[in-house]
């Protein structure tokens, strides 16, 4: 069975953000938010992508769809590249990608009527007027569980789940293809949030949607993914199919986050990982590995040189040198 193609492909990708000080503002060095981020999405996938706050995540997200200006690198969107692409056809183009956002309280415009903020993006995109218009809002609305008389109300009288309907609402309304969940459920009550990820889980089937899925739960994540990236400092260490990543993680931060997540058996014990001290500041990364001043197997060739992302097998690829002899064995690739 071939695997689909992608849909979105990002190659050697960087985000770096200016340290200004001084009178004048004199740039002093960087931050550099995403660093060298490879991957691909493919068409009817979602692909998870966790790691702890400050890696990168939400930077890389909205990097991907030109929200944020990368530094350098390639997006190609269904084979066309985005950087450099001019405004106008960028604008064009952002019809097909979409974005959810992770705060559904900051993300809706307190002013405008649910009516307004749904079909922004079809008069933006002039893909309907008048009463298509009122019937497509209308539509949205029921897919989202809304009332049709919600159109007339305002983001304020509503749930932070019901907003979160309506921020998914205004995304769908332009028909995208790809759809960038920026934690859309990390700011809603836990009882909620799994109404949410069903949501998007039956909205993908019916419009054969692709998800880039941004969280940090890594249960949810397991639960939406197709297959699941890790990131780490503004890289990623990790990337293979849900089941793999789950089943034998081989990065020793995925073990780390991994042995984190709640086991709901009370008679089953799983062994944590405790690490010690804090991520590293992206404005002055440490040399070699990233995570290895955190990292109970640190070497000394850990401390010098960068690993690269070794192939592992099945897609799966991991950057650490523990792995080197494994990805170097006959038929591991």
């Amino acid at each position: 069975m071939t695997e689909p193609e992608p849909l979105l492909e990002v190659k050697e990708l960087a985000t770096h953000f200016s340290l200004r000080s001084g009178v004048f503002g004199r740039t002093v060095g960087s931050v550099k938010a995403v660093d060298g981020v490879s991957l691909e999405v493919r068409r009817g996938e979602t692909l998870g992508l966790v790691g702890e706050s400050g890696c990168g995540k939400s930077t890389l997200g909205r990097s991907v769809l030109r929200l944020i200006e990368p530094t350098s690198g390639s997006i190609r969107f269904s084979g066309r590249e985005l950087m450099g692409l001019p405004s106008g056809q960028l604008r064009a183009l952002r019809r097909r990608m979409q974005i959810i956002f992770q705060d559904p309280y900051a993300s809706l415009n307190p002013r405008m009527t649910v009516r307004e903020i749904v079909g922004e993006g079809l008069v933006i995109h002039r893909l309907a007027v008048g009463a298509e218009r009122e019937r497509r809002i209308a539509g949205l609305l029921e897919k989202m569980g809304l009332a049709r008389d919600s159109m007339d109300r305002y983001p304020h009288e509503f749930s932070g789940g019901q907003r979160q309907r309506i921020g998914i609402a205004r995304a769908l309304a332009v028909e995208p293809e790809l759809v960038v969940a920026d934690e859309p459920i990390s700011s809603l009550d836990v009882s909620i949030q799994a109404q949410i990820v069903n949501l998007l889980m039956d909205l993908q089937r019916e419009l054969r949607l692709t998800y880039l899925f941004i969280a940090h739960d890594l249960k949810i994540i397991e639960y939406i993914s197709t297959r699941v990236a890790v990131m780490y400092l503004g890289k990623i260490v990790e990337l293979a199919s849900a089941a793999d990543l789950y089943r034998a993680p081989k990065h020793p931060y995925t073990q780390a986050l991994l042995s984190a997540v709640p086991v709901p058996d009370p008679d089953r014990k799983r062994r944590r990982i405790i690490l010690q001290g804090d991520v590293p500041s992206p404005a002055n990364p440490p040399p070699g590995c990233a995570f290895h001043p955190r990292c109970p197997y640190a070497f000394e060739r850990c401390r010098r040189e960068t690993p690269p992302l070794y192939e592992l097998g099945n897609g799966h690829v991991a950057s650490c040198f523990l792995v080197e002899a494994e990805a170097q064995r006959p038929g591991s690739t």
